[in-house]
């Protein structure tokens, strides 16, 4: 029989344990944590003795107090010491969380960026939040966003639909990047892209492989096995992630593409669980990460 008390020390017991998840989860997990999540793979038609390392960081929605420029400082060292050949941002560096205390300035945020260091160099895309904070831009239809100008401005460069020939150890190869596929908003739950991937693959002049840039996993439905690898942010692995399952997905595929290295009709895509948080702050079971690709 449970006693009066008793029943009191459990529901005590209750909303102790329910402040501390609430705490880990608003505060402890993404604010503090930091993984590095590594991935080694080889797709087909990859060149024998081409090695790379690519580092991936995605989705910093750098804001006050939850990412703020001394974390994302933190973070760009961090992914210094890796030894990356190629250091890849992979959009969305505004905030969209409804609870903070500042912003942070999009102009110092790539300026951070500038202490990137790898010797192919730091190549950028831009994310849905990027255009969504500028307002102009909405307003025109039309970019580029600031964001991409604030990167360009710090020298690295944004590939918004264009493409980048590359030399490693005497082997080529392509870099290709498409803008935002949720650009424009035009209603409630409507949406223009501006990503052109048919005008960015044309720019490839040669059979070298392909690493393609897309914010929004949804994009790989489209990439044909001509690219060997696709390379994806956006959904922060669903910011609440259980045994291998995200309850919310910003995808219409839902937890097809919500994380990690998804490998379909031998067409790798490498969805980043990225750093920030959106909308609310909270992260469980999906630390913020930086996220290393091993390939050949």
């Amino acid at each position: 029989m449970v006693t009066r008390r008793g029943f009191f020390k459990a529901i005590g017991s209750l909303l102790v344990a329910g402040a501390a998840l609430a705490g880990y989860g608003f505060v402890i997990e993404p604010g503090f944590l930091l993984r590095t999540q590594v991935y080694a793979l080889t797709p087909p038609r990859w060149p024998k003795g081409l090695k790379l390392r690519l580092v991936l960081l995605a989705d910093p929605h750098c804001v006050e107090p939850y990412m703020s420029l001394s974390r994302w400082r933190g973070i760009i060292a961090a992914a210094n010491e890796l030894g990356g050949d190629m250091v890849l941002l992979l959009g969305d560096y505004v905030p969209t969380v409804i609870f903070r205390t500042g912003l942070v300035p999009v102009q110092d945020v790539a300026g951070e960026a500038r202490r990137l260091n790898a010797p192919l160099g730091m190549f950028s895309i831009n994310g849905n939040h990027d255009w969504w904070a500028d307002h102009a831009a909405q307003r025109a239809g039309a970019g580029p966003p600031f964001a991409q100008k604030a990167f360009e401005d710090a020298g690295i460069p944004v590939l918004a639909n264009a493409a980048r020939p590359l030399q490693k150890d005497g082997f080529r190869f392509w870099l290709t990047g498409t803008d935002s596929m949720v650009a424009i908003r035009k209603g409630r739950g409507q949406f223009e892209g501006r990503d052109d991937l048919q005008g960015t693959l044309a720019q490839v002049t040669d059979d070298a492989p392909i690493i393609h840039m897309a914010h929004e996993p949804d994009l790989f439905v489209q990439i044909p096995d001509r690219v060997s690898l696709t390379l994806s942010g956006h959904t922060h692995g669903g910011q609440v992630r259980l045994f291998g399952w995200s309850p919310v997905t910003p995808s219409a595929y839902g937890n097809r593409f919500a994380y990690g290295h998804i490998v379909e009709d031998e067409r790798h895509l490498v969805v980043s669980g990225g750093l920030g948080c959106s909308f609310l702050p909270v992260r469980f079971g999906m630390p913020p990460e930086i996220t290393v690709i091993d390939l050949g």
